[in-house]
Formats: structure tokens, sequence, C-alpha cells
């Protein structure tokens, strides 16, 4: 690991950070104007920075080789690539909306799994965000940069993405998880202490390398818009679970049915989790992670193998609830399990996997944790 020294010389003005997510429920409903449940991860992506005068953004990354610089003035989508098109991205974004950041040398470090749906890509944003603005003293409001982050993914990466991610790694507040309402752009900090339950909640990396994620994305967000044009409405989220049947009855795709069918039950099962947890109820939330996930593998048909046979082992080693977690097509899962038993669900879910042919998998703690800040 080189130190900031060793990649710059000199020493840096300071660090920030930016935290990685997982979603407790709420999943592929962002893009459709609904509702989700994230919480940020203790786990994230770090970078310690110094500012330059010369209009030039420096960055290097612990686990990549080499510095790739870009200078300011020149920056328009396209023009850096690999993994500094991120940061690149943010920097564009910045100026774009008018913020007067200047040249900068970023070391970054991550402690967060890349590829296993716990959003690096938008940690990575956030965090470059928070330090470019930081080193020049500008204030931004937390959920406005998180709007940039998801613009400068959106339009300077061209990936599709929804808000969620960048709303998670700026504004989730340790504790708890973030009932976020994208159609009313409102948030609400929910308490989420599942150790006071007696309960652990297990985030399993199911090592599935991605397949077809891209692609597989963008056509499910393009059947959602599909149907809700075909129904009238300017999103999935008008449509109530009381009038799911007759929208269902209205479209002849049995695809599109079945991916509305699950936006808008996905939508209702987010109310029910935030109201079982503002009465103290976090068990009872644990079915509703569980049809979440039956709903994902079959009207959403995003899951895989190894998601499915994690969820299965989980909740039969005794879980009060799991679902994949993420975009889908390899990533994570959840499993809301009795903390005594945490160890033992692991240990299932390893021999599963063991039984299977598939990769080993490995666990992390989900500790409700907070969003981006200076180090």
């Amino acid at each position: 690991m080189s130190s900031f020294a060793e990649v710059f010389g000199g020493t840096p003005d300071g660090a920030w950070r930016a935290p990685g997510r997982v979603n407790l429920i709420g999943e592929h409903t962002d893009y459709n104007d609904g509702l989700v449940l994230p919480i940020a991860l203790p786990n994230q992506i770090s970078v310690t920075a110094s500012a330059r005068e010369d209009g030039v953004v420096a960055v290097s990354s612990n686990g990549q080789k080499g510095v790739t610089e870009f200078a300011l003035d020149s920056l328009a989508p396209g023009s850096v690539g690999d993994w500094a098109t991120y940061p690149a991205g943010m920097a564009w974004v910045l100026r774009e909306a008018g913020y007067e950041i200047g040249g900068a040398n970023l070391l970054f470090d991550s402690d967060l799994p890349t590829g296993a749906g716990l959003s690096s890509s938008a940690a990575l944003l956030c965090a470059t965000g928070v330090a470019l603005l930081g080193l020049r003293g500008i204030e931004v409001d937390p959920a406005e940069l998180a709007r940039l982050a998801q613009k400068a993914e959106n339009q300077y990466v061209g990936a599709p993405v929804g808000l969620m991610d960048q709303m998670a790694s700026m504004c989730c507040t340790a504790g708890h998880a973030l009932y976020f309402d994208i159609r009313a752009m409102s948030t609400e900090q929910i308490p989420f202490d599942p150790e006071a339950d007696g309960l652990t909640l297990l985030v399993i990396d199911v090592k599935a390398p991605h397949r077809h994620v891209d692609g597989e994305y963008a056509a499910r967000r393009k059947s959602c818009e599909n149907a809700a044009a075909a129904l009238g409405v300017p999103a999935l989220r008008s449509i109530g679970l009381a009038d799911l049947d007759e929208a269902l009855g209205k479209l002849t795709d049995d695809v599109d049915r079945r991916r509305v069918r699950h936006v808008v039950t996905e939508i209702d099962r987010v109310e029910q989790a935030v109201a079982l947890m503002h009465a103290g109820r976090l068990r009872d939330v644990g079915p509703l992670f569980t049809a979440s996930h039956a709903s994902l593998r079959d009207d959403f048909e995003i899951t895989v193998p190894e998601l499915d046979v994690a969820v299965d082992t989980a909740l039969a080693a005794g879980a009060v609830g799991a679902r994949m977690t993420g975009g889908g097509f390899g990533g994570c899962i959840i499993a809301l399990v009795e903390t005594a038993k945490a160890d033992e669900t692991f240990a299932a879910i390893e021999k599963a996997f063991e039984e299977h042919g598939f990769h080993a998998p490995t666990s992390l703690a989900a500790t409700p944790s907070p969003g981006a800040s200076k180090l």
C-alpha cells in the first residue's frame, strides 16, 4: 500500500470518505419514482488529497498501478477512461454546476468489495466530490451532491443508474436506515438497530460473476418505462396496490405485467417495513425480505443460482428473512438472523456453495453507518 508522499510527494491537505450501501428493501423501485430503504455500510472509499493550482487533477488508487492526470478545462464525457472515469466525471459535473473546484492530487483507498453490488461506484463518486469541494472549503448540501454524483454516472460514465446509491452514501446516519421517497425527493431517518433485538444483518457476497448486468438492467428499466407509458402514468409509482389487478389487465405483454407486479408490490413492502420498524417489530420485517426475493426471482427475473441458494440456505438455517440486494445477476444477499445463529448460518451457506461447486462466499458486518464526511 503506497503512502500519499510516495505517490505524489509532499503532505496531503486532508482526507475524506464515502461509504458503500446495502439496500434493506425496495429493489428496482428508484427509477420508477418509488421508495427505497438503504443503510450505509462501515466499508468505504477514502481519499487523501492535496490542492494543486495548475488546473490538473491527478488520481491514483491503492488498488491500481500508476497515476492518471486530466486537465479540468478539457474534461468532456469520454475524455478519461478506466476507473478514473468516475473521479473525472465528478470533477466535470461539479464544474458544470458552477462550483469553483481546482486541481488536486487524489489517492484513493477502499475496503469496499468491488463487483458485489454494494455501490462502490457511487461511493467513489461521492468521495471524489466531498474531497474536491473540501479542498476549496466549498459546502454543498449532501442531497444536492448526491444528485450531482448521479448526473456524473448517468451523463459522464454512461450508466443509467437511479439516485438511491448516491443518496445513501451522502445522507445516511449511524443507527438508521434512510427512507427515501424518490418522487417527493424526501428522506426520513428510520431507527434500525438489529443488535438491540438480538439480530444480526448478514451481508453475504455470493461471488457470482455479474452476467450481462448492464444490458439486463437497461432492459428492466425500459420495460418499466414502456408499461408506465401504456398505462398512461408518469411512472409505476402511480399504480397503487389496490389498482394493480386493473393495471395488469390493461397490459398485453406478460413480461411487462410481471415487471409491473414486482415494482408495485415492492413499493408496498417498503411501506410495510417502515411501519413495522417504527413499531419496533423488526423481526416481522423478515418475511417482507423473503417475499421481496421471491418477487425479484420470479417477476423481475434478476437472481442467479448463487443468490437463490444463499437465500434458501439462510432461511433453512433459521433466518427470519433473506433476500438478494442490489441490481441482481450476482452481488450479495442480506439475511436477518438471530445473532446466536449468525456464524452457523454463514457456515451453512459456505457448505451449500461447496456442494454446488460455486465460488466460496464472503460475509461482512452490516452496521448502519454515517454518510460521507471529512476524516
